[in-house]
Parts: C-alpha cells; structure tokens; sequence
C-alpha cells in the first residue's frame, strides 16, 4: 500500500538510457539503475535484472517456462487443452512450482508480474475432468497456490474468475484426494488476507463442497481443507474495518461442518487428521452455542481422550493443539462444567505432569484451569483439590523467565482466589507471593496480570 512500483518495461529502458545517453558500461549501467530505484522508494520485487549484451530476460527460466505454457495456452484458445500435451504442460507446473517454492528467490514475484496467475487459471479452465486430468491438474493447482502470495497475485486470481474456476474443478473431482488437496491449497493461499475473494468463496457454496467432502468415507486426510477452513475464517485482511467471517463460522456450524469435524476427532490421537481437524475446529467455535453443540456432540469427550492418550504416547504437538482447542470451548459456562464433571481438572495436571519440561504444553493447560475457574468458587476450589496450586509454584519457579506462561499462572492464580479465601490461604502458605513479585520483576508480559493476582490475594502492596 502506497509502495511506488515499476514495470519490467520501465526498468529495461531506464538501463538502456544509462547506457546510450550516458555512455555507461552495461554493468555499470543496472547498478545505477538499481541503486537510483532503491533511493526513490521503488518496489522493485518481481523485476529481471539483466546485463545487456550479456543476457536478457528470455534466459530467466521462469519466463521461459511461462513462455512455453503461453503456447500451450493459445494453441487451446478454444477448447481443452489436448491430451498430448499433457506431459510436457505438468512437467512445466511442477518445474514452475519447484522456481518459485522458496520466497528468497524472489521467482514467485517475477511470475506474478509476468501474468503467472492469470495464466495458469485461464489453463486450468481448459482442463477437462477424465481419467488422465489427475496428472496435469495436480500440478497446476499446486503450481497456482504456490503463485499466490500477497494481495496484488489474490487481486489478479479474483479478476480471472479464479474463485469459480478452482470451485467447478473441485466439484468435478470429488473422488479425487490429490485433486482435492491441491485445491483446497488454492482456497487458501487466494483467500489469505482477502475478504472479498473468501466472500466470493462463499457465494459460490464452498462451505456445502468442505461438507461434502469431509463426509466422504475416506482414509485419505485432505490436509488443505483444514487449512482452507481456517484461513475462511480468520478476519486476516487489514484494508476491511468489519470482517465478515464470523457470520462464515455460524454458518459453517448451522451447516454440520462443526459436526463433522468433531467426529473426525473420533479417531482419536493416531489419526492425520487430528491436529488439523482441531484447529479448524477452534476457528469455528465462535460462540457459546457453537461450543455447547460441540461439546453435545461428543467433543469434550473425545478431546480429554486424546489429552490422556497425548500424554502417555509423548505427543507434544497433539496435546498443545487439543489443549487449545479445549481453552476455547471452556469459555461456555455449561461445558466448563461439563469438563469439571468428567475429571478434566485431574487429566489437565496429569498433562502437565507428563510434560513437566515443557513451559509451552503448561500454559495451555493453566489458561484452561483459568478459563474453567472464571467467576466459579466451586471450580476453584476442585481446580486446587486436583493439584493447579502445586502446578503453579512448581512451574514458576522452573521456568522464571517464560513469559506467556507466567502470565497464565498469575492469571490461573487470580482465578482461583478472587473468589475463594480458602484457595488464598493455601496458595499463601506455599509461597505464592514471592513467585508473582518475581515473575513481575522478569517478565514485562506479566507484569499487568501479576499485579491483580496479588491484589485478588488480598495483598495491600500489590502494586509494588
């Protein structure tokens, strides 16, 4: 935004005055050119820099791997692109994706300032969905989420109709996970911060295609539909001053989506889908009847299954991401209850027992305590029988400097007390205070919640 950018043309004829007006050497020559852009401000990410006489920008194999896909693209103007073509064209995408795969090298943004995007989705549209289409189309797709990468590349996929070209070859390759996976890479790269193209999205039924395929009787984890679920609903794009995407989540609930997701949790801690399906799953729960009908549904259940099962296999990465996804659905006053009810405070510290050397597992597990402990005496209470009170001396003093979770334990501990004299007390005894002062002293993130967890202790000098 507000960047000054140039043309690929513009910069040619700026090195080639520097070196027929002002009889410069031809190195010499884009130096200048280089240095004079960079000192005027100028964007010059995309741009081929050629020495001329020497090389020229037709030798940079991106543009000649898109000059080659032009061909294949004018020779099909009018129809599919021929089935003898085929190899050639997917070893073209996979040759474009493998270029512009590593975001130094600055490939991705030559392709897009060269009409990459539109390219790419004017072939896709000619790919017609067959017994052969697997092979070309993979690779197309996955080249084309590869290309998309910041606002300008989301803009040019929007205004090539790209949104309705990605949906209708999804649609026609329902039974195909590669297909689908490549895809749903593409729904989520296009829409990344860029809340008209997830609204187009929607329009055109992409939460119904999620539903349809997350059905399927399937063993295959199509891993970019999570991905895409998440992306859908994260009001991730700075030039809107309202998103639309929590109404998206109350739809994608109203749907089943939610229900479906839930259910994918059922395979418990040795499926693929875990991890994903979790994390979509939070970006949904964006209300208290959302989180009730999750929790209705099985989800708590299943969640404190695979916290225990998390635990005892060493899982670090599923019992953060379940963890995570459990913080959000105790924000309803009825599932705090729920997890109460079922001994989630005992399998919580068990957790954090099992993974006593890991400040970022304990956090989650104390802003879940926290969370459940909330405006609830009896939970803070049960939260202090189940152990969170030796949890919390224990943690803060092997962990001093960890900031986010010293900021949850004071916030755990404000919790449990505010409330609850008996808990201020006990937490006293054991030397809470001088824990809180020194989390406050080394931690400037926790400086605000330590504070209140020693004025909610009843201390008269909490602001010291």
């Amino acid at each position: 935004m507000g960047v000054r950018a140039i043309s690929q043309e513009a910069f040619d004829d700026l090195v080639r005055e520097n070196v027929e007006d002002l009889g410069m050497e031809p190195s010499e020559a884009l130096e200048d050119a280089l240095h004079t852009l960079k000192l005027q401000g100028v964007d010059l990410s995309g741009i081929i820099t050629c020495v001329p006489g020497e090389s020229s920008i037709k030798d940079n194999p991106v543009i000649a791997c898109l000059d080659r896909l032009k061909e294949f693209d004018s020779v099909s103007i009018d129809g599919p692109l021929r089935h003898e073509d085929f190899d050639e064209i997917s070893s073209l995408f996979v040759k474009l994706n493998e270029l512009c795969s590593s975001q130094d090298s600055g490939n991705a943004a030559i392709a897009t300032k060269h009409g990459a995007v539109d390219l790419t989705c004017s072939m896709c549209s000619k790919i017609k969905i067959g017994p052969a289409s697997n092979r070309i189309l993979v690779p197309c797709l996955k080249a084309l989420a590869v290309l998309i990468r910041d606002i300008q590349s989301t803009e040019a996929f929007r205004n090539c109709t790209g949104p309705h070209i990605v949906v209708d070859l999804l649609r026609a390759s329902i039974s195909a996970p590669d297909s689908l996976d490549a895809g749903f890479a593409v729904v989520a790269a296009a829409s990344t911060g860029n809340e008209v193209v997830k609204q187009l999205f929607m329009e055109l039924k992409i939460d119904e295609l999620i539903l349809q395929v997350l059905k399927r009787e399937s063993k295959t984890t199509i891993r970019a539909l999570y991905e895409a679920i998440c992306v859908l609903l994260t009001p991730d794009d700075t030039r809107v001053v309202a998103s639309q995407v929590y109404g998206y989540a109350r739809t994608f609930a109203k749907l089943g989506i939610a229900t479906a997701l839930t259910e994918a949790l059922q395979a418990g801690i040795g499926s693929d889908s875990l991890v994903s399906a979790s994390t979509a799953l939070k970006a949904i729960a964006v209300n208290d009847e959302i989180c009730k009908s999750i929790a209705e549904t099985g989800g708590i259940d299943t969640l404190l299954r695979c916290i225990d099962d998390s635990g005892e296999q060493g899982n670090k990465t599923a019992a953060k991401t379940c963890c995570s996804l459990l913080s959000k659905l105790a924000g309803s006053d009825s599932n705090k209850s729920t997890i109460v009810e079922k001994r989630g405070l005992d399998k919580l510290i068990k957790l954090a027992q099992r993974f006593s050397d890991d400040p970022l597992i304990i956090q989650e597990v104390m802003l879940i305590i926290s969370i459940i402990c909330l405006r609830s005496p009896d939970h803070a209470a049960k939260a202090i029988e189940a152990g969170a009170g030796d949890l919390a001396v224990q943690a803060m003093k092997r962990f001093p400097i960890a900031g986010l979770m010293q900021r949850n334990a004071c916030n755990m501990i404000r919790n449990m007390t505010v409330r609850n004299a008996e808990n201020r007390t006990i937490l006293l005894a054991n030397g809470i205070e001088k824990l809180i002062r020194t989390a406050k002293a080394n931690n400037e993130i926790c400086r605000a919640a330590a504070t209140d967890a020693l004025r909610d202790l009843g201390l008269d000098n909490y602001n010291n």
